[in-house]
């Protein structure tokens, strides 16, 4: 079923250009406005609303519940630096897990690596997994018809706790930790504790952390201090997303002295690119990949100054929009 009438589409007045924009409000006094042109798809689901809009700028963008997701346009600057620093600094990655990643993309990333042979992907909702099969070709590339791909509609909680395989790369491409939600459990000491033991000897575990703009870095440091209870090395980075307008931060952790962030060399990541990669990447190699996690002086302070940490008894709320 197609809409055409959404809260956050406004038309254009009181201060904004002609046409029908998508607003996002980030702060009480900050928004991001998309010019939206068309509304191609919709589905409502038990869990969100997903819309597919056609806008100006960023070609087709994926907006659940009035947020942006990912856009055509600049898809690929996230997809690949959450899963290229750990997919090319393991050494022979054979088995991986996605938790979330409901696009496709990110398994579309994993499923490039030649000696790739099964990748896991979880996500709670079915309705949206079956909307972007249908829907989001362009960021899944036929990722879901890979006969490598396990693609399991389920409680990605749930498999950490009842799975017995054992993964050389685990991501975390879940939705913020919003009240009410499915994820907030999936941000817990405890959990990651419990994912830790699903990772083979050498594995490396990457998650989305949250937004790197200094007016919403509180999650970060949060999930920062929260894995740094459980792995031996942890290292933060970032990327710039255009279409989020902001920079978008990840977490990439690990207990191998030889794999821990600080120890990848740009050269080494090329040379495993140019080997195992069957199509070559848009955003990252080994320069983007090493000096994503020079992170600011700002930020370091911020992280270190930090004491937050996230457990089942004290979860973390966070939204990106303020409607």
């Amino acid at each position: 079923m197609k809409r055409t009438a959404f809260d956050w589409i406004k038309p254009g007045a009181k201060g904004l250009p002609p046409g029908r924009w998508f607003v996002e409000y980030f702060t009480p006094g900050e928004l991001h406005a998309h010019k939206a042109l068309e509304v191609l798809e919709t589905s409502s689901t038990a869990f969100q609303q997903a819309t597919l809009l056609r806008t100006h700028t960023f070609g087709k963008v994926l907006v659940l519940d009035g947020e942006t997701q990912s856009s055509q346009y600049d898809e690929a600057f996230y997809h690949e630096s959450l899963v290229c620093p750990a997919l090319l600094a393991h050494p022979r990655p054979r088995r991986a897990l996605i938790l979330g990643g409901g696009e496709g993309a990110t398994a579309r990333e994993l499923l490039n690596d030649r000696g790739m042979e099964q990748v896991v992907m979880a996500d709670i909702d079915y309705n949206i997994l079956r909307f972007a099969r249908e829907h989001l070709g362009d960021w899944h590339c036929g990722a879901f018809a890979d006969p490598r791909l396990r693609l399991l509609a389920q409680d990605a909680r749930k498999l950490v706790e009842n799975t017995r395989l054992k993964f050389d790369l685990i991501y975390s491409d879940l939705p913020s930790p919003i009240e009410g939600g499915p994820a907030f459990a999936l941000y817990t000491v405890e959990f990651f504790r419990r994912l830790k033991k699903t990772l083979a000897p050498g594995g490396v575990f990457t998650i989305q952390a949250g937004p790197g703009t200094p007016l919403q870095f509180d999650l970060h440091p949060a999930i920062f201090n929260t894995l740094k209870k459980v792995f031996r090395f942890t290292g933060s980075y970032s990327t710039f997303i255009p279409s989020f307008d902001m920079p978008w931060t990840f977490i990439y952790c690990t207990d191998a002295p030889a794999l821990a962030p600080e120890r990848l060399k740009a050269a080494a990541l090329d040379a495993a690119a140019k080997a195992r990669l069957k199509r070559r990447l848009r955003y990252s190699d080994g320069q983007t990949i090493t000096g994503a996690f020079v992170l600011p002086k700002y930020y370091r302070d911020r992280i270190k100054a930090s004491r937050a940490v996230i457990t089942e008894a004290r979860p973390m709320f966070f939204s990106t929009s303020h409607h």
